[in-house]
């Protein structure tokens, strides 16, 4: 079966996910965290992708980033797949393939759930129980966004301006949201979009992406045990989904 082709809207921004070839580790060595991260940025500039968050974990990485034209991303993405595996291979004298196939990515809906993949995305060294809170994890974009780190490959998107009219508002502000916890729902919802490819969005959000693009908002199903736990519950994500193809000063990362 031919792969559905991914969707890329100009100025919605995206939220990827890379895994390592068999759950393997993809980064050894802070220099490994490093080398990406040098990638990732280069990249993101030469080809006009702005990033707003990041995590680097030992096995995946998850991006979100607003692409400028169609092609933005899928050249990133190849550009920094390509160099960062001849960097991996060469530091551990190994060869093949570092990464699971190709990457995943989902639309977000930026009214709705742009601030929650921000979340979600700096929360995932908390839930996998490596730090206790975000500020403790080096290698992800929470100390830019909570605590004026500089990072510079990174654009603030609108959705995080919105938090506050300076910086210090606006870190407060973001701070706050991680007062509470993310419901499980929004995560498995987030989770089973991009996985799949499929859009977290508003009822409008549907209605705005299917007069822009063409197509079907959306998904009619596609059979299966209605009586079964697995399809319950994917009966009751609280996103609607369409179906397409206290911070610590840091050493800035560059």
């Amino acid at each position: 079966m031919a792969r559905r082709p991914r969707l890329y809207l100009p100025g919605c921004p995206l939220h990827i996910i890379q895994r390592g070839n068999n759950r393997d580790a993809c980064f050894r060595d802070d220099s490994d965290y490093k080398a990406y991260l040098h990638f990732m940025r280069e990249a993101a500039t030469q080809y006009g992708v702005a990033i707003h968050a990041f995590v680097l974990m030992t096995n995946h990485v998850h991006i979100l980033a607003t692409p400028s034209t169609e092609e933005s991303v899928s050249r990133m993405m190849q550009s920094i797949g390509r160099r960062y595996v001849q960097h991996f291979n060469y530091a551990y004298s190994r060869t093949g393939t570092l990464w699971e196939g190709r990457y995943k990515s989902t639309l977000v809906d930026t009214d709705n759930y742009l601030l929650t993949v921000y979340r979600y995305i700096e929360l995932n060294p908390v839930r996998a129980g490596m730090v206790g809170h975000p500020a403790d994890y080096p290698w992800s974009s929470y100390s830019y966004n909570a605590a004026s780190v500089e990072i510079q490959m990174l654009t603030p998107h609108e959705s995080y301006l919105a938090l506050g009219k300076t910086s210090a508002l606006r870190e407060s502000a973001y701070r706050d949201l991680f007062q509470s916890h993310i419901p499980d729902m929004d995560i498995n919802a987030i989770r089973f979009a991009t996985n799949k490819s499929w859009v977290l969005g508003s009822e409008k959000f549907i209605e705005q992406f299917e007069r822009r693009v063409g197509v079907a908002g959306k998904t009619a199903g596609h059979g299966g045990d209605r009586k079964s736990k697995a399809y319950k519950k994917s009966t009751t994500l609280p996103l609607s989904l369409i179906h397409i193809s206290e911070p610590t000063r840091r050493t800035p990362i560059s």
